[in-house]
């Protein structure tokens, strides 16, 4: 038995996990909800569901796991892809809260060395390559701070 527990969160206390954990996102600016899991009430990891940044997956019906960021390695992989694990749970979840709010689908992207299996062990399809490249444009002028290589994106309806 894993010990993990889904808890409410709010977006204060995700973005402080995420700027303290996170391999290589910021955290995010807003959101439409997040997810918290814990081990004797210590949160352990947390999730950020969002609208899609992709214009053409902002369909009204689509929501976004824009970062998903667990502190430790043990709780990340624990049981591999299997729902047992943080991540996975995490993933889990975002799927059912955005569901319940009538949601039909939802998105999320990963670093290609990133395995997937704990998408795969909540029930998430990898659709294939997407992304990737740089936010900046000559009208918009950004510096980017994220990975820029393609990203893999996964789905779930």
């Amino acid at each position: 038995m894993s010990g993990l527990e889904l808890v409410p969160i709010d977006l204060d206390e995700a973005c402080a996990f995420i700027a303290k954990h996170h391999r290589h996102h910021d955290p995010p600016r807003g959101c439409k909800f997040v997810v918290g899991v814990a081990r004797d009430g210590q949160i352990v990891g947390v999730a950020v569901v969002e609208r899609p940044k992709a214009r053409m997956a902002a369909d009204t019906w689509t929501a976004e796991v824009s970062r998903v960021c667990v502190a430790d390695p043990i709780d990340r992989h624990e049981n591999c892809g299997h729902a047992s694990g943080a991540c996975a749970l995490l993933y889990a979840a975002c799927w059912r809260a955005a569901r319940a709010i009538g949601y039909r689908k939802v998105i999320t992207y990963t670093l290609p060395e990133e395995g997937g299996a704990s998408l795969r062990g909540a029930g998430w399809k990898c659709i294939g390559e997407a992304g990737g490249g740089s936010w900046h444009r000559e009208s918009r002028p950004r510096v980017d701070t994220h990975p820029m290589q393609m990203k893999l994106r996964w789905e779930r309806e």
